[in-house]
């Protein structure tokens, strides 16, 4: 088996590409206005400005992206605040159990376990190959999950919420995997 078969998970094809892919229109955020709520069940609620997350530990990553839709690209370049980090400045309580990312787009939700989320690979994201992560792209900031399909990667995110019951989002609601876990193929409920 080639290297390149080891990354790709079963049913994807490699694309040199990074296809935009929004149901609705694109975000246009005003990032001198931009502010990321952390809250829900948590010892240390905050609101950050994009600044502020700039000025808190920079994690620079390379991973490999995967969508529902087939298609993954590898070695994509962000930078961003490791989710851990971001969790040790608020201090989940014990019984937080999931993360709801919300995002800026009006009802936009999904959800992980907070468990999954702590991966070290997980970022609250602000730069994509070196640059500011564009508005097509789910900019200013957005979470970056890369052992999930890239749907549970969520764009334009204005608020953590840390709850003890999971909420299935927008996706999942309309039929696909909350789990989302692209090497067991969980594409659909």
């Amino acid at each position: 088996m080639n290297q390149q078969n080891n990354r790709l998970p079963p049913g994807q094809r490699k694309t040199d590409r990074f296809p935009v892919l929004q149901h609705g229109l694109i975000l246009r955020i005003d990032r001198s206005k931009y502010k990321l709520r952390i809250e829900g069940l948590v010892e240390k609620p905050v609101e950050l400005t994009l600044d502020e997350l700039k000025n808190l530990k920079k994690l620079d990553e390379t991973v490999d992206i995967h969508c529902v839709t087939s298609w993954s690209k590898f070695d994509t370049k962000w930078a961003g605040l490791p989710f851990k980090e971001l969790m040790g400045i608020v201090k989940p309580k014990p019984n937080a159990k999931f993360v709801i990312m919300h995002c800026a787009d009006g009802g936009f939700t999904t959800s992980l376990p907070l468990q999954a989320m702590m991966d070290d690979d997980v970022l609250v994201a602000y730069e994509y190959e070196g640059k500011p992560i564009s508005d097509d792209h789910g900019g200013p900031v957005r979470t970056i999950v890369p052992k999930r399909y890239f749907y549970k990667s969520a764009k334009w995110l204005v608020r953590l919420e840390l709850v003890e019951e999971d909420e299935p989002g927008y996706w999942e609601r309309g039929g696909y995997s909350n789990s989302a876990d692209p090497w067991k193929e969980e594409r659909y409920a």
